[in-house]
Order: C-alpha cells, then sequence, then structure tokens
C-alpha cells in the first residue's frame, strides 16, 4: 500500500513541478521517485497483508509483478526525455500519465476486490486512451486514440456487466468470499455468462483472438512511446490481472471451459503470427507480434497457478526485450514520417551495437535458445506437456518457428543492405542507447541464469 502512495505522491509531485517552472527536473527526479517506490515495494516481499477491507492485498506475487511493472515504467520515462524534447513543454502530461499508468496496472494486479480491479483497469485504459491520440496534428494518431476508445470502452462495458452478474450469482464482490461462494454452493448459470463476458472484455484488453483486430492499427497510428507502452508495460498488466482472476474463476467454470481456452490460445497464436509475415511497417509487425506473445501468456493462464513462476519468467523476458527493440526503433524512426522495416537497410553498417542490440531483442522474442524468451518458452512447453496439453503445445512450437522468419526480416535488413543509404545519418541519442544497450544485458543475464527470477517464487 505504501508503493501505492508513494507513485500516487509522485504523480501529483510531477504536475507541482510544472507549476513551480521546474520543467527539466521533472524526468531525473520522476526516475529517483520510480526508483524509491521500486525499493518501498520490494520492502514488502515477505508481507502478506490486505488494506481497506481486502480491497487491496499485498503478497510476494503482487510485490513482484509491481516490481516489473515500476522498472518497465522507469525504462519508459527514461525514453521520454528524449522523444518528447521537441514538445518538451508537455513533459509533465506525458509523464504523468505515465506514472497514473503504473497506478493503475498496480491496482489491477494487487486486486483483493472486483471493484478495484475495474478502477485499476479504467486508470489505465483512459491513460492509453490520450496517450494513443497524444500527436494532435497526426491524423493517424487522432485515429488511433478513437479507435481504441471507442473499442476500449465496449470491452470494459463487457467487463463492468460481467462484473454485475458475478456480483448477483454471489453477492459479494470480494475475491475471498467469491472463491468460497463458487467452491460451497452451486452457483446460477449467470455465473458463468459473467465470467464469459469478462473473459471477452480481458482478451480485448490483452489483444488476443478473435479480439485482436484494433492493435495493428492503434499500434501504426499511435506515438512509437506510446506503442512502446501498450505493448510492454499495458500488455502484461492485463495479463497478470487475467491471470489473478483465473486463478478465482476458471475451477468453478464447466468443463469445456478450458477446451475453449485452448482454441483461444491456439488460434491467437496462428493468426498473430501469420498476419505479421507480410507486414512492412516495423510497428504493425510488433503489433503482431504482440499479439502471438499474449497466445504464449494465456497458455500459463491456462496451467493454472504451478505456472505462475514461469508466467513471470516469460513476462519479465518479453517486456525487457521489448523495451531493447522499441528503443532502437525509436534511434532508427525519429526523424521518419513512417516507421517502415527499409529504414533499416545498412543500418549494422552505421551503428553495429544497436544493430547487434535489436536483432538479440527480436531472436529473443522468437525463442532463439540462450536468450531469456527461448527459456520462457521452455518452462511453459514443459509445463503444458505435462498437463497434457500436447496438440497446443505442437501449434506454439510450429508458430515459433514461424516467428523466426518475419523477425529474420528485420535482421537481415540491417545486416545486408551494406552499400544500402550510405548518406543516411542518424541523429546521435544517447538515451535510446543506454536503455536498448541496459535492457539487451538483462535480457543476456536472465538467460543465462534463469534461476534469478524463477526462484524469487
Amino acid at each position: 500500500m505504501s508503493t501505492l502512495i508513494a507513485l500516487a505522491s509522485l504523480a501529483v509531485l510531477i504536475l507541482v513541478l510544472e507549476i513551480i517552472n521546474l520543467r527539466k527536473t521533472i524526468v531525473p527526479l520522476t526516475l529517483i521517485g520510480l526508483l524509491v517506490a521500486l525499493g518501498i515495494n520490494i520492502g514488502d516481499y515477505n508481507t502478506v497483508e490486505s488494506f481497506y477491507n481486502n480491497m487491496i492485498v499485498v503478497n510476494k506475487s503482487t510485490v513482484l509483478f509491481n516490481a516489473l511493472f515500476i522498472v518497465i515504467t522507469f525504462f519508459i520515462v527514461a525514453l521520454g526525455q528524449s522523444f518528447y524534447k521537441e514538445q518538451y513543454d508537455k513533459i509533465s502530461d506525458y509523464t504523468s500519465l505515465k506514472i497514473f499508468l503504473l497506478i493503475g496496472a498496480y491496482c489491477m494486479v494487487s486486486l483483493g476486490n472486483l471493484v478495484m480491479f475495474f478502477l485499476g483497469l479504467e486508470i489505465l485504459s483512459i491513460t492509453l486512451y490520450i496517450l494513443a491520440g497524444s500527436d494532435r496534428t497526426n491524423i493517424k494518431s487522432n485515429e488511433a486514440g478513437m479507435k481504441y476508445f471507442l473499442m476500449g470502452s465496449f470491452a470494459s462495458g463487457f467487463i463492468l456487466f460481467g462484473i454485475a452478474l458475478i456480483y448477483g450469482a454471489t453477492a459479494a464482490f470480494d475475491i475471498d468470499q467469491i472463491i468460497t461462494a463458487s467452491t460451497q454452493l452451486t452457483m446460477p448459470k449467470w455465473f458463468t455468462v459473467g465470467f464469459a463476458l469478462m473473459l471477452v472484455g480481458l482478451l480485448f484488453k490483452i489483444a488476443a483472438f478473435p479480439f485482436h483486430f484494433w492493435a495493428p492499427d492503434v499500434y501504426q497510428g499511435a506515438p512509437i512511446l506510446t506503442t512502446t507502452t501498450m505493448s510492454t508495460l499495458a500488455k502484461v498488466a492485463a495479463v497478470a490481472a487475467f491471470y489473478k482472476l483465473s486463478v478465482v474463476f476458471f475451477p468453478a467454470m464447466p468443463e469445456t471451459f478450458t477446451s475453449l481456452i485452448a482454441f483461444l490460445i491456439a488460434a491467437t497464436l496462428v493468426v498473430g503470427n501469420i498476419m505479421a509475415l507480410k507486414q512492412n511497417n516495423i510497428k504493425r509487425l510488433m503489433a503482431y507480434s504482440g499479439i502471438s506473445h499474449a497466445g504464449f501468456m494465456l497458455l500459463a493462464i491456462l496451467l493454472g497457478t504451478t505456472a505462475e513462476p514461469y508466467l513471470f519468467y516469460y513476462m519479465v523476458a518479453y517486456a525487457i526485450a521489448g523495451i531493447a527493440a522499441f528503443s532502437v526503433i525509436l534511434y532508427v524512426c525519429q526523424d521518419k514520417n513512417e516507421e517502415l522495416i527499409m529504414h533499416f537497410r545498412g543500418f549494422a553498417k552505421h551503428k553495429p551495437v544497436l544493430a547487434v542490440t535489436l536483432s538479440l531483442a527480436l531472436l529473443s522474442m522468437a525463442g532463439i535458445p540462450i536468450l531469456a524468451g527461448f527459456f520462457g518458452k521452455l518452462f511453459l512447453f514443459t509445463e503444458a506437456l505435462k498437463q497434457g496439453y500436447y496438440v497446443t503445445v505442437i501449434t506454439a512450437v510450429i508458430t515459433s518457428i514461424i516467428s523466426i522468419y518475419y523477425y529474420f526480416k528485420v535482421i537481415i535488413t540491417m545486416f545486408t543492405y551494406k552499400n544500402a543509404d550510405v548518406k543516411t545519418v542518424y541523429t546521435k541519442n544517447t538515451v535510446y542507447t543506454v536503455v536498448a544497450i541496459t535492457a539487451i544485458l538483462i535480457n543476456l543475464i536472465i538467460g543465462f541464469c534463469p534461476s534469478l527470477i524463477i526462484d524469487l517464487f
């Protein structure tokens, strides 16, 4: 709870600094504040406690998920120092919005009550609506903001109606009371319908089949840093909350529900990877890549409580690789009107270190051995095979192989067009470089020593 108070205070402080004209101190102080919040959060590692009549629950699991969210936000805020240099008079708005987004993520994953989950979800969603349409002079950003707002509002409506039906069936919003009621009493049919409606909204939030269609357009139209936020922080926060809710509701669902989830996982993996093959825009490619990774993370949700350490490891590997990849994409596309793959031609000749960094990040997402992404997939596949999900694992392996093609398309473009774009001059940007290299080093470390993350549970 102290972490939430610290983050809320930090968000208010950022706005106060703008009022007293200390704009240049906003990003450095925000980064310090996030480190302080991370320290407070880690201090609760061995704590098991609830606050405000079980509205917020603090335990080892929520502490670890929130630590990941804070680290991702730290990187995103650092990137914002350079990304918003042309609009630095609004840096307080953009930075405070990212802190509020983090607060929403905190509330979602620390839920002890469905009301707190919905409040966190709306804080996160409204922040993303604003950020998606924040480039007011760009028609694509306006379109992305409007699309995401309209479809996100419908998804939130489904979740809210589902929560209402669950309350009607159990007479409770409290998670512990819902578990007690669903395990000891015969639930009416609208309890299942209620969670099915929540499932629709949650699948939309993580961009999983068949509610993935918004992601490519919104990712492409939104500013690149907003796309980075959606692809990393927003996605892992939604998946973590989905996992927490699945532990509560899945045991009370009909047996056919498991088959439905397995089908959705397979469809998400196939659609995400197949559609990524023909993309020429790097942001659309990363959107479909994110859809496929949602399928892998859904696999952990299907496996239940035994897969929580593996889900967390996968989320860390995916999010950190995503930060590294998008940092390089920001570097390459900072002066471009569109983020096309062709802009990476000959990049390795000009910036070999960053080209290698992007290559390692994409290879980690593809699941190439030694890198963290490989072990994330390996752990999930092993656990799924133990539980008998052979078809799902085979589908996941095949689609992982397919993903190598479109990731290598970017890598080949960087390394094989050595004589193309000889006159290209890349604007030097130390922040993007440092963030990219730091993120990929973290990915390599947890790839070489997966126990650093797994043993935390």
